[in-house]
């Protein structure tokens, strides 16, 4: 082997230490970070309340993200920060991040506190606004967008997305059912969406059986 060719193996040999260094460090670091959000929603577990989304529906959401791989998330409605906390933690495995929106000053920083405490915050660009007023103006795009606001307001929140989701993205909803009221015989106020989501033909709409609380899933055809 010539001088030229032994300076270029062992600079390859370096390169390739640098890259596993580099790979062992980001390992490291992923796995602080699920020890601390692991650890955040377990010391949290029984006190979201101010309608956050039950436990099972979270995972479904984290579930989700990672299973398709998506990075640019849209959250209608923070709440104080659990399907939030769910979602940042599913995009700091695909590399992503979420804007998520809430129009009640102190819900929102209840939220900021949260996703501070949780070491999340890189991933979440949280604003203070009105969605009525704001989604529509978000340019996206978007492959995944996450409804829990008004019910009322969701086929509105729907129109508004729909042109900035991406091929294979999905828009998920929360507390939605198939008929005009829920298992519990109260208005659910969000049928509305879920029979114009259905009548979307690029769309493939359901409910995911497995939520108690009514997710439905819409994803666009690639």
């Amino acid at each position: 082997m010539n001088i030229m060719g032994g300076f270029l193996h062992k600079f390859l040999i370096l390169c390739l230490a640098g890259i596993t260094l580099l790979s062992l460090l980001g390992f490291s670091l992923n796995q602080e970070l699920d020890e601390k959000v692991r650890s955040f929603l377990e010391s949290h577990r029984y006190q979201w309340r101010d309608m956050n989304v039950p436990r099972i529906d979270g995972k479904i959401l984290y579930d989700i993200v990672v299973e398709n791989g998506y990075t640019r998330a849209l959250e209608i409605g923070t709440s104080t920060g659990h399907s939030g906390t769910w979602i940042a933690w599913a995009l700091s495995k695909t590399g992503g991040k979420l804007i998520t929106i809430e129009i009640d000053e102190r819900r929102y920083q209840e939220a900021v506190d949260n996703f501070d405490e949780s070491g999340l915050s890189d991933y979440i660009d949280a604003r203070l606004a009105d969605a009525h007023e704001l989604v529509p103006e978000l340019e996206g795009p978007f492959d995944f967008v996450f409804i829990d606001a008004d019910k009322g307001w969701y086929t509105n929140y729907a129109k508004a997305v729909i042109p900035n989701l991406e091929p294979g993205g999905c828009i998920a909803a929360h507390n939605v059912y198939a008929s005009s009221r829920s298992r519990w015989g109260r208005r659910s106020g969000t049928s509305e969406y879920y029979e114009f989501m259905r009548k979307q033909e690029d769309f493939e709409t359901s409910i995911l059986p497995k939520s108690q609380s009514g997710v439905s899933v819409s994803y666009k055809k690639k």
